[in-house]
């Protein structure tokens, strides 16, 4: 059984990173956010699983679409608002927008607009705790897309010849941008790939956020112990297209029914309600806690100036 603190903080997360996504999906129709934005409506639950199953001195290494990791790992709704809003009050000063999204305080290594580059990145980091002699873990979120490409092969290979402390995290949302999995691979559990460089694999409901936490708990507990790497393969669905500007007609309505049906928040909401004991009302007070930090992120994201073109082309003169 999970304490009730733990099932709210869980909850909270989710509803968080729902919430975000769907405020700064308006502020995009608004014209206030700049080149592309990939929501992680429906993913909510991977993030906020790992992230729970991590101590805060382990890092993370995100994706594109990486906004939920930011938020699971403990990241400031206000300085993330301004940084998706390119205002110099944001983390990387307005420079980094959607998919370049940092926090070193939280262990967060950052996200990363080119799919599967994260990895070698994350890979690297684990390295780096292995010849300092530490025990923090590395938890790498990539998608299904980037199995498919070399540097993922490499990456694994390497960590397992060196018994890295990594956790790769597959959030297998069943598309690259509009290409089916079952296109991409003649195997589509995709975990089972890690299984020819000799590293433990397993697939989890990546809609069910105790499920993620549970076999996130035992695969960290395994690097933690020098047995590393291990691979948890999430199977999730977005709820719409590749971005925010994708319809996603190629997306079959049925099976988008099906997953969104398994809302990982309504599903984290049902846990906090049993396992909990939570009431309606209590749970109600959550959200709208939620939705009163997201407007005041806004506001003052709005409110916060955009970069110094002088300043930035001197810092372009610099390096």
């Amino acid at each position: 059984m999970y304490s009730r603190q733990f099932l709210e903080e869980l909850y909270r997360t989710v509803y968080t990173i729902r919430v975000f996504e769907t405020e700064c999906i308006k502020l995009y129709r608004q014209g206030l956010i700049i080149g592309y934005f990939h929501p992680y409506l429906g993913e909510e639950a991977i993030a906020t699983g790992v992230c729970a199953a991590l101590r805060k001195d382990d890092y993370i290494v995100s994706t594109h679409r990486g906004h939920g990791h930011c938020i699971a790992r403990g990241g400031e709704l206000k300085k993330m608002v301004a940084e998706v809003l390119g205002r110099e009050a944001g983390y990387c000063r307005g420079r980094g927008g959607s998919m370049h999204i940092a926090d070193l305080k939280t262990g967060n290594i950052g996200a990363n607009g080119i799919v599967g580059a994260g990895i070698p990145i994350g890979v690297g980091a684990g390295l780096g705790i292995y010849v300092r002699g530490g025990d923090q873990v590395v938890a790498i979120f990539f998608s299904d897309g980037a199995c498919n490409n070399g540097v993922f092969a490499e990456s694994l290979n390497l960590a397992a010849i060196w018994d890295l402390p990594v956790v790769f995290v597959l959030e297998n949302n069943q598309y690259a941008v509009s290409s089916p999995i079952e296109e991409m691979s003649r195997i589509p559990d995709l975990h089972r790939r890690a299984e020819g460089y000799g590293v433990a694999a397993y697939a989890v409901d990546g809609n069910d956020v105790l499920a993620v936490y549970e076999k996130t708990t035992e695969a960290i507990e395994a690097c933690r112990s020098g047995k590393g790497p291990v691979m948890v393969e999430a199977k999730t669905y977005r709820h719409g297209g590749h971005h925010v500007n994708d319809p996603g007609l190629y997306m079959p309505e049925e099976r988008l029914e099906y997953y969104k049906a398994r809302d990982p928040v309504k599903l984290a909401r049902e846990h906090l309600a049993a396992q909990g004991q939570c009431s309606e009302c209590d749970i109600t007070t959550i959200e709208q806690q939620v939705l009163e930090a997201m407007e005041q992120a806004v506001e003052y994201a709005k409110d916060c100036p955009a970069p110094s073109v002088e300043e930035f082309l001197k810092e372009v003169e610099q390096n």
